[in-house]
């Protein structure tokens, strides 16, 4: 080959290859653009909360970044609540706060419209720590009731399905014992609320629950859905101990898929 004959060859080699990477590099953007653009459902946490609130939140990430391999679906995390606004909510099939709730006004009323326009919702344990006198009085009526009072230390507890034939519910014996937790009652009591349906209950056999904090007795929900919208709350969420059991784990992949579909 002579030497002018060489180079061209070096030359349309050297430009195929820019040709493949400029391609490659052109596709990897479009998968990756394709991907951001997915439906996907999105976990809202924070690191800097207590520490039995800070365990749960990571070991329910490892635990939903498990079943989303398993059932296909996009999901996602941030600590960064400044995301809970209209852009970024937008392409959220379902919002999960696993251990804190939004930070500023700006962000509630973005999640409020979010769920008014038919978004769906899960809320562990600490979310569900409302007072009775709030400046968002919307998410205490959407919640569907208001915490009163608390179990302490964390204990296990035997959990009541009161309803069997709910997406959530499916595949749950009748009764289970749940792994420690901190226990809430609630005043007003969601099971009271008209628009509320109760899933599990404490059972009575629980009471009194308890050691330094005490909850005596009575109707208290842990897993309920308040039906004007599309959301879940599960009281179960403090410490390690939380996805101990097969039985709750079905549960919150039961809940999970529910509301992503």
């Amino acid at each position: 080959m002579s030497p002018q004959a060489f180079e061209g060859c070096r030359l349309m080699t050297k430009s195929m290859f820019a040709l493949v990477v400029c391609t490659a590099a052109m596709f990897s953007h479009a998968v990756a653009h394709a991907a951001s653009d997915e439906p996907k459902v999105v976990a809202f946490y924070a690191v800097d909360v207590e520490p039995d609130h800070s365990h749960f939140g990571q070991d329910a990430l490892k635990f939903l970044t498990a079943i989303a391999a398993k059932d296909k679906f996009n999901f996602v995390t941030t600590t960064n609540w400044a995301d809970l606004n209209d852009s970024y909510l937008q392409n959220c099939k379902l919002v999960i706060w696993l251990n804190d709730e939004p930070h500023t006004p700006e962000q509630e009323q973005a999640f409020q419209k979010y769920m008014t326009n038919g978004g769906a919702w899960l809320g562990f344990h600490a979310v569900g720590y409302t007072e009775k006198k709030t400046r968002w009085p919307w998410y205490q009526s959407f919640l569907g009731g208001i915490f009163d009072n608390n179990s302490w230390p964390p204990l296990p507890a035997e959990l009541l399905v009161t309803d069997r034939n709910h997406p959530v519910t499916k595949n749950l014996p009748e009764s289970f014992e749940s792994p420690s937790n901190e226990w809430y009652s609630w005043d007003p009591n969601p099971a009271f609320n008209k628009d509320v349906k109760v899933l599990l209950n404490l059972a009575p056999a629980n009471f009194p629950l308890g050691i330094k904090d005490v909850l005596r007795g009575g109707n208290i929900p842990v897993v309920w859905t308040n039906t004007k919208y599309k959301m879940l709350y599960i009281n179960m969420g403090h410490g390690d101990k939380i996805f101990t059991s097969p039985i709750q784990n079905t549960l919150i992949e039961n809940a999970v898929l529910w509301l992503a579909q």
